[in-house]
């Protein structure tokens, strides 16, 4: 937003400059003032006049036995003797500046020398310097205007940046306060708006969900019932295998709203072990779990929706993947928790879709193994309501590695005695 705001400020600035500085040459081109060369001919003529009135009347002319001290400007003294001799009446004056840096100007009589001041015509390039200043004074004047108008058109941007960034576990905005300048408060009631919208929908959704699921219950309960009265035994076992996958997807969603509820309590925790505690509870169900390394560390979550997320990308590796290998490693502000498996991995083309629900790399096979589909889903919604992330790539060779991601606290410090 900074930048955006600088290279807001900038464009601004440059414009400002661009059209003063146009403005300000077309002028000069206008009002141009005369130069050096053109004030010679008026300085001609009063060395002429004062010439003649130091022979017809030297009363009324302060003559001095020397000329004027001082450094002599060769331009002007070449160009006004080059006029009066083209006048016809040349002479050896001389133009200088005296240690006042006042400009004057000394005419050789019989008697001795006319000293007299002239007009000030300033130094070659003087006007450019002058334009310098002035383009200078101007774009100071334009980078502070810029950014003003800059800081009021971002403001609207900024209050939407923090706006997203205070996003809380449960993926709403905050309600922000309706104040300050116009286009702020237009963006804020904006996003309350928005925010309002966004929570009635989710809400909506997840009351569909939990209903779905509660109501799928008893229809399924019906149909287990039934199914004991089907006297082949191939097609009962068939059909309850069908009912135990409805019932596990009924199931499935519903723990999935509760979870989006956000409403299970956090707590410090031990990370490794609960993680050294499931590994042993998995291994002693059959799966093939092994802890290859527990660091310690503690994290910020509710213990039971903790496990439950380890628990569900343990076993899909241990079962989609043959095996899983767990490592945690920990560092003083994250821990990282490491899955990989020997399976097939998953296409590169899908590994986007990992975390939606339902989503299943070969659904033929996923029956026969069992699932709702809903394992992954549940496990990232509990992760990132933690204030973590999971990442889920392929190996180098093959199988695939799971990634879970935690920021750790500082423990509890213990009391001391009294």
């Amino acid at each position: 937003m900074m930048t955006l705001r600088a290279k807001l400020a900038t464009l601004i600035a440059v414009v400002i400059i661009l059209v003063v500085g146009v403005i300000t040459a077309v002028l000069l081109y206008v009002l141009r003032p005369p130069d050096e060369r053109q004030a010679i001919d008026p300085m001609a003529d009063q060395v002429q006049l004062l010439e003649r009135l130091a022979r017809e009347a030297p009363t009324f002319v302060s003559i001095q036995q020397k000329p004027a001290q001082g450094e002599s400007e060769a331009d002007l003294t070449f160009w006004l003797r080059d006029t009066l001799q083209a006048r016809g009446a040349p002479r050896d004056v001389v133009v200088s500046r005296n240690a006042n840096d006042l400009p004057l100007l000394s005419i050789p009589v019989d008697q001795g020398w006319i000293v007299t001041q002239i007009t000030d015509l300033g130094p070659a390039g003087g006007v450019f310097k002058i334009i310098a200043m002035w383009l200078a004074l101007i774009a100071l004047g334009a980078i502070a205007i810029a950014l003003f108008f800059a800081n009021r058109m971002v403001k609207p941007l900024v209050l939407l940046e923090r706006a997203i960034e205070s996003v809380g576990t449960d993926a709403l905005l905050p309600e922000l306060a309706v104040k300050g300048p116009v286009e702020v408060r237009v963006a804020a009631r904006a996003l309350n708006s928005l925010s309002s919208r966004l929570k009635v929908a989710m809400e909506s959704r997840m009351r569909l969900v939990a209903a779905a699921g509660h109501d799928l219950r008893t229809p399924i309960t019906r149909m287990r019932l039934r199914v004991e009265f089907v006297e082949n035994d191939d097609d009962r076992t068939m059909w309850l295998k069908d009912i135990d996958e409805l019932g596990r997807i009924a199931d499935s969603a519903i723990l999935l709203v509760r979870e989006e509820s956000g409403k299970s309590p956090a707590e410090a925790l031990r990370l490794d072990m609960l993680i050294t505690e499931l590994a042993s509870e998995l291994r002693a169900l059959s799966y093939d779990v092994t802890l290859t390394h527990a660091a310690a560390a503690i994290v910020h979550a509710n213990p039971t929706s903790l496990k439950r997320a380890f628990r569900n990308l343990i076993i899909n590796a241990a079962t989609y993947g043959k095996r899983a290998r767990i490592a945690l490693e920990a560092t003083p502000s994250e821990a990282l928790v490491l899955i990989d498996d020997d399976g097939p991995g998953i296409p590169q083309d899908m590994i986007g879709q990992v975390f939606e629900p339902f989503f299943r790399v070969h659904p033929s096979r996923a029956k026969d193994i069992g699932g709702a589909g809903l394992g992954l889903t549940i496990a990232h919604e509990i992760v990132q309501r933690s204030g973590g992330s999971i990442t889920i790539e392929n190996g180098l060779l093959s199988g695939l590695l799971q990634v879970v991601t935690l920021p750790t606290v500082d423990p509890a410090p213990h009391p001391g005695p009294a």
